[in-house]
């Protein structure tokens, strides 16, 4: 074998995909860096071994939750107290969930998800939490008795979407707006289909909905028919009824 020792470097050189040129190019192999035990140790903090950490999430999620079956997820306040009108709303909604033959999906966390989850926990159902890693997160819930923690929230979000039916809505803050905008976008550019988005409490929504038409609609930055992406509603059985008739269990 010819010695490449005093070699010039190329001037363009293929790593699998990769192409890489001039001041670019790699002067040792993918393999002498794998198997080379010196140097640092930084590169567990790199863009390429994240995204072995990213997939290594998506297949846990979706390991986790493939055999779940229908399911609708809930989404609302971390901080909605447990003597609250809101919270025993959330409560009634996972056990009407479960009744109706879905399981119940949160973000796992206390306040208005750990009301869905006692709800849908107490009515024998399956109760899931998809959890987020946060300096200040208070962890998994006592009623969830399917959890899944994330580091990453576009994982955690595709998962809330892929395994679910529907989305409830329930008062919110920051969270809870991006997971609707969220879902609002994915039916508006017909991402998903059949996706049912239903908005529990009109008192709290209708400040928002006004904006969408008055704002948003009025501007041209939007069509009036997007309203027509999601329900309003005060009634738990309404709302089960709206999120659950255009996709029924076994249904996609």
């Amino acid at each position: 074998m010819a010695s490449l020792e005093g070699a010039a470097a190329p001037e363009e050189q293929r790593l699998g995909p990769v192409l890489r040129r001039h001041d670019q190019v790699q002067h040792s192999t993918t393999d002498q860096r794998l198997l080379d035990s010196e140097g640092s140790s930084e590169w567990v903090h790199t863009d390429p071994w994240r995204v072995m950490r990213i997939q290594s999430e998506f297949v846990e999620g979706f390991g986790a939750l493939a055999e779940l079956g229908p399911a609708v997820s809930v989404f609302g306040s971390a901080r909605t107290l447990r003597d609250s009108a809101e919270y025993a709303v959330g409560v009634k909604l996972g056990r009407a969930l479960v009744e109706a033959g879905f399981s119940v999906i949160t973000g796992g966390g206390p306040g208005a998800m750990e009301a869905a989850n006692r709800g849908a926990h107490e009515a024998g159902g399956t109760s899931v939490g998809l959890g987020i890693e946060l300096p200040f997160e208070q962890g998994m819930n006592a009623y969830v008795n399917l959890g899944v923690d994330f580091r990453y929230f576009f994982v955690r979000k595709t998962c809330f979407v892929k395994y679910a039916r529907g989305f409830v809505v329930l008062p919110g803050g920051l969270g809870t707006l991006d997971e609707l905008f969220e879902a609002l976008t994915l039916v508006q550019t017909r991402k998903v289909t059949r996706f049912p988005i239903v908005l529990f409490g009109t008192a709290y929504w209708s400040g928002l909905v006004d904006w969408l038409r008055e704002t948003l609609i009025a501007e041209g930055k939007a069509s009036p028919r997007d309203l027509e992406l999601f329900h309003l509603s005060d009634d738990v059985d309404e709302a089960v009824a709206l999120v659950t008739k255009e996709v029924g269990p076994g249904v996609r």
